[in-house]
């Protein structure tokens, strides 16, 4: 797979998208589009600055674009409120135009599913069960189900998605190359606030002095970033130490992984790895998280140079 992008199209911002909300529509629309350089960004709607930068990330990269908008049920857990999510369709259509999108596929979930809950579901494995996967179990095996579904009914070739989300990236790679689909899975970096604060469309959930504490999430990347050159310990206690000061978040997981196996990273280990954390605010589960280069003259970078391979090497011999 790539991060590159290979061609410079422009996009006319002065045609709205098709929409299509069912497969025939979306066959339909997808055989109108010349040529087969088509990319996908997917959303569950509620877009944001976040989301519009994939947009255009995709569309500098490809002749088309496509952006599905799909809430889909099989993400979330008989805790999490499917009906709470923001649906904002209209402003998303807004943005989908400014970013020069060809079609937007809206469908209900009788269309992407139409015999009812799924017999069959891509399983995430065992890297599905940590950190996310262990506060939303199923959650990413149906995250790969329907990302699998949509790249079928979608029929791109490149799929970008954010940084943010990195766990899900892993996956998503791992599906693709495991399972063989045609796909280049292009990843995009974190988008925030001027403030720091990663873009999410969580964020909307935010009281004003919610959203005060959860820039505690940033600034302790920020922190952990900073002390990449003295290795793992003095990363972890420096992020940890920003947490402890806002009694407010409840801090869910902080760690530092190699960002392929999602294995913490050993005190002697060099190399790419991806501090992350997640915590409750007020009502709200925020995840926030940078890639790093640990070891002398590392520090933030934006994405991962080899996302999907590798692995924690062995412990050097001493001397």
């Amino acid at each position: 797979m790539t991060d590159s992008a290979t061609s410079t199209a422009t996009p006319d911002s002065s045609t709205a998208p098709v929409v299509a909300r069912t497969r025939d529509e979306m066959r339909a629309a997808r055989a109108a589009l010349a040529g087969a350089d088509v990319a996908v960004v997917m959303t569950m709607g509620a877009l944001h600055e976040g989301h519009a930068q994939l947009l255009r990330e995709a569309r500098r990269a490809a002749e088309h674009v496509i952006l599905t908008i799909f809430l889909n049920p099989l993400q979330f857990g008989p805790k999490e409120d499917l009906s709470r999510y923001p649906r904002t369709f209209d402003d998303d259509m807004r943005i989908a135009t400014d970013a020069g999108v060809d079609i937007v596929f809206a469908p209900t979930p009788d269309v992407v599913y139409p015999d009812g809950d799924p017999g069959v579901r891509v399983s995430a494995g065992p890297l599905g069960d940590v950190l996310e996967g262990a506060s939303r179990p199923g959650h990413f095996d149906g995250m790969l189900t329907v990302v699998g579904k949509l790249l079928h009914l979608t029929g791109a070739r490149r799929a970008f998605f954010g940084q943010k989300d990195a766990q899900q990236l892993l996956l998503i790679r791992r599906m693709v190359r495991d399972l063989d689909f045609p796909v280049d899975v292009v990843s995009v970096p974190t988008v925030r606030e001027p403030d720091g604060l990663a873009l999410s469309s969580r964020n909307t959930y935010l009281t004003d002095s919610d959203r005060e504490v959860a820039l505690c999430l940033s600034r302790a990347l920020t922190a952990g970033a900073d002390q990449t050159a003295y290795g793992p310990s003095a990363i972890r206690r420096a992020a940890r130490e920003v947490l402890v000061e806002e009694p407010l978040a409840l801090v869910d997981y902080l760690v530092l992984v190699h960002p392929s196996t999602l294995q913490d990273v050993p005190e002697w280990y060099r190399g790419e790895a991806l501090l992350a954390v997640a915590a409750r605010v007020g009502t709200t589960r925020l995840i926030d998280n940078t890639p790093i280069l640990v070891g002398p003259g590392g520090g933030r970078l934006d994405v991962f140079s080899q996302p999907e391979s590798g692995s924690i090497p062995a412990r050097p011999a001493a001397g």
